[in-house]
């Protein structure tokens, strides 16, 4: 029987290296699917949850938040930019232009995964990643992220009506708050058995470095 590894993928969709994270995990997942059965489950955290409707422009909001010249912000893109397209995710060539508010992409993706199951919320969570650094549009707009829907196979009209009536709401603000109070407060942090915390965009090294880790634990405990 194969070991189970779970595992909480905290992250944003208007995080670059969060996309860049998921890729190389998923690379990692790909290489020992043989030997383990991954069970990903992506959790919300917002990096601008006061951000008004709207946005600000990606450069500006950048430069504030970091103290970084906008020659130094678009140096630290063009990076991100290429580790992005090891990691599978092709990043429009100009950047994302502006920094939006990503509360209601959280509600879908917690409807995704509780309606339809894990791995079409790995799907959406894919998609909504496309939506903002490869497509580079707004995510203020509705129909973008009804787009993302669609192309992830979901049903867009049950879509529609989260978005109108406000659900999931309360479910996602409160996993916000759970990790939060549990110490998170960078992402991507990925959380293995509801024990082991790695942080950032790791290379698909490490992630299958600490997954041999805990098959080896697991088989040592039954022994």
């Amino acid at each position: 029987m194969k070991k189970k590894i779970k595992i909480d993928y905290v992250s944003d969709v208007a995080c670059p290296w969060c996309a860049v994270g998921l890729g190389n995990l998923n690379q990692a997942i790909s290489q020992l699917s043989d030997k383990v059965n991954f069970e990903v489950h992506f959790q919300p955290f917002e990096l601008n949850p006061n951000m008004p409707l709207g946005g600000q422009d990606a450069i500006e909001h950048l430069t504030e938040k970091y103290g970084l010249t906008a020659a130094q912000v678009k140096a630290n893109q063009s990076n991100i930019r290429i580790k992005a397209s090891e990691a599978g995710f092709e990043f429009h060539p100009e950047g994302r232009k502006r920094v939006y508010n990503t509360f209601d992409a959280h509600r879908l993706l917690h409807w995704a995964g509780i309606e339809f199951g894990l791995e079409k919320q790995a799907i959406l969570k894919t998609e909504l990643l496309n939506t903002y650094f490869c497509l580079a549009v707004n995510l203020d707009d509705q129909k973008n992220l009804l787009d993302a829907v669609s192309r992830s196979g979901l049903d867009i009209y049950r879509a529609q009506e989260i978005l109108k009536n406000g659900e999931f709401t309360k479910e996602v603000r409160e996993a916000e708050a759970f990790y939060i109070n549990a110490g998170i407060s960078s992402v991507p942090s990925i959380i293995l058995n509801d024990q082991y915390l790695l942080q950032g965009a790791l290379p698909s090294e490490s992630f299958i470095n600490a997954f041999e880790q805990l098959i080896a634990k697991a088989a040592l405990e039954k022994t």
